[in-house]
């Protein structure tokens, strides 16, 4: 069976992984096929917008596969484990269509890491988050020691990887890691839907929306400014932003097509 169940839902993608025994762990394997399913999706044109959730009602991602890492001295590590994830979670961070989060449970280690590369997240009121390699005497090495403390508060931040502690939902939703709990009977429901939403925008003003808070968030903000200025003069190019001004005129919706 497939670790990665991948399935279109209409214009959205929803991509699974499909691990619930081991709650989902992230082995090489697994990786490696979450990336291809991934770069499937980022080359549908028909998908215009990517859920990623969990098998099972425990984890979303409980982590590493620990006994893999185990096996592993620093120099394989780095070559076989860590290069993998460091590209699949890059992967989602660089992805030009939306992507967003059902975390449907437990998203813990390398859990947490993927969900710091997706645009919008949504948790149920029951999942766990948190950074716990510290008491395997480790810390986070899949990007996490970085997007974390460009996401929330750095005293903050540092608590959770020093003491690898787990917070709720409700703390996530507090710290502005998350964007909102809810009830896990529906999260993947209103996740969905969130998402089809999201997918009825231009995929070309989405795509390039993106990048401009990508590339402007590693800027000074004059130069990120500048950015935003000539990446809304494309915008302005497109037939995407004229119907969308015709659509508004005619008091009807708008037809985009991504051109």
């Amino acid at each position: 069976m497939s670790n990665i169940l991948s399935e279109k839902r209409g214009p959205v993608g929803l991509l699974t992984i499909n691990r619930p025994k081991t709650l989902n762990a992230l082995d090489v394997a697994t990786m490696h096929e979450l990336d291809a399913a991934l770069a499937a999706f980022e080359a549908d044109d028909a998908v215009r917008a990517i859920v990623v959730t969990g098998a099972g009602e425990r984890a979303f991602v409980a982590g590493g596969d620990i006994a893999d890492l185990d096996s592993r001295q620093g120099l394989a590590h780095y070559q076989q484990f860590a290069e993998v994830i460091h590209k699949l979670i890059g992967r989602f961070e660089r992805c030009d269509k939306p992507t967003l989060g059902a975390i449907n449970g437990w998203a813990l280690g390398g859990g947490t890491e993927l969900l710091l590369a997706l645009d919008i997240r949504l948790v149920a009121e029951e999942a766990k988050l948190g950074l716990p390699e510290i008491t395997l005497g480790l810390f986070p090495g899949a990007g996490g020691t970085q997007r974390l403390i460009r996401q929330i508060p750095l005293c903050r931040a540092k608590e959770l990887m020093f003491t690898g502690d787990q917070i709720t939902a409700a703390e996530a939703v507090a710290l502005g890691l998350v964007n909102r709990a809810v009830p896990r009977a529906g999260l993947l429901d209103e996740t969905l839907a969130l998402a089809a939403r999201i997918a009825e925008k231009s995929p070309l003003v989405l795509k390039l929306l993106k990048r401009t808070l990508r590339d402007g968030l590693e800027m000074p903000l004059p130069q990120a400014l500048a950015h935003e200025q000539a990446m809304i003069g494309l915008v302005l190019d497109s037939r995407d932003a004229h119907e969308g001004c015709r659509a508004f005129l005619e008091k009807r919706k708008a037809n985009f097509t991504g051109a």
